[in-house]
């Protein structure tokens, strides 16, 4: 058996190994390996146990639908806005991550910054995919719809973190 620090640290690499060949081989474009590492992360900053599974893949995925409702919005914005579409996209985003926010009173999406990192994974995606932010994208139902591949990622990270800290507890028993 082995220290719980060289356990885990033996668990998240060799797993992170899985986690890179997924994202890069077999489920390349449907699996994003820094979206499933946020996920991962927040389910151990969470607690590492099942409340923090739970909550790592409630609030992440509700952070995604709440980046997706922000980009629909956004493709509604016309070009020739009186304000200007910089401004509207800001206000949007403002209005929308208020909302996001306040509504954090309900008990099973109260944890903000988990869904912070769902919205802000959601919205890496859509600026860094060419076009993604666009309706026929958000609506429609493939895997180039962020609403499905990111939190198809955070999920996956979310049970990454989960059988890591499992293994690592294994390796730790005497």
């Amino acid at each position: 058996m082995m220290e719980k620090h060289a356990a885990l640290s033996l668990s998240i690499g060799g797993l992170s190994g899985v986690a890179t060949f997924l994202a890069v081989g077999p489920a390349s474009g449907v699996f994003f390996i820094w979206a499933a590492t946020i996920a991962w992360a927040a389910y151990f900053m969470l607690g590492a146990n099942k409340e923090a599974l739970i909550n790592t893949i409630v609030n992440g995925i509700y952070g995604v639908v709440m980046a997706w409702i922000t980009a629909i919005f956004l493709t509604e914005i016309s070009p020739d806005a009186v304000l200007g579409f910089t401004l509207m996209a800001a206000i949007t985003v403002a209005v929308v991550v208020t909302v996001m926010c306040l509504l954090a009173v309900i008990p099973q999406i109260a944890v903000i910054p988990v869904s912070v990192l769902g919205y802000s994974a959601t919205f890496a995606y859509l600026l860094q995919t060419p076009d993604t932010l666009t309706k026929d994208v958000l609506l429609g139902a493939s895997l180039g719809n962020p609403l499905l591949v990111i939190s198809i990622s955070i999920l996956v990270g979310a049970y990454f973190g989960q059988l890591s800290g499992q293994l690592a507890a294994k390796w730790t028993k005497v």
